[in-house]
């Protein structure tokens, strides 16, 4: 595993490190929902951005936790954890790296950091989707073990948190 990559809490002065890595490193559909208006990183969807970040992460009561990902002591992407209300004790979990730092190891080491946060957080499962043409998380489940299974259009895997399970 790449030590040299670490998750740090997000806060207002890394959202904005976090835009920046998201404007130079990545397409707007990769890492927020669409926004109207023409493609690119136009003035309203950095704002979008910032905005979808504030009111999920930095809000007085957030519905998820978000991590900047940090290479080499770099933003280079976000990871996050959100509570499945539908299911205690499971966290859903996101992960967006910028394009040139992918396949290089960063995610790999960003999924057993984000699996040990989510253990520290109390949590007995982390889920993960993604589309089947995603052959990088295919890979990283895969890694640790875990088989992602057909969800409607996409694929879905859980990861057992607790101890000696996986």
């Amino acid at each position: 595993m790449r030590s040299d990559v670490t998750l740090h809490p997000l806060d207002r002065t890394l959202l904005a490190e976090l835009l920046l890595a998201a404007v130079e490193d990545a397409d707007p559909l990769e890492v927020m929902p669409p926004v109207e208006g023409p493609q690119g990183w136009t003035p309203e969807r950095r704002s979008a951005f910032l905005r979808f970040h504030e009111s999920r992460s930095l809000a007085a009561n957030p519905v998820e936790t978000t991590f900047a990902i940090a290479a080499a002591e770099r933003v280079v992407g976000a990871a996050r954890l959100c509570p499945v209300e539908t299911r205690a004790g499971t966290a859903e979990a996101g992960v967006w790296i910028g394009r040139s730092h992918r396949g290089a190891g960063v995610g790999g080491a960003v999924l057993e950091l984000l699996l040990d946060r989510a253990r520290a957080a109390g949590f007995t499962s982390v889920c993960v989707s993604t589309t089947p043409h995603n052959l990088a998380v295919r890979a990283l489940m895969a890694g640790i073990g875990v088989e992602l299974v057909r969800d409607g259009a996409g694929l879905t895997a859980c990861v057992d948190l607790r101890p000696g399970v996986r």
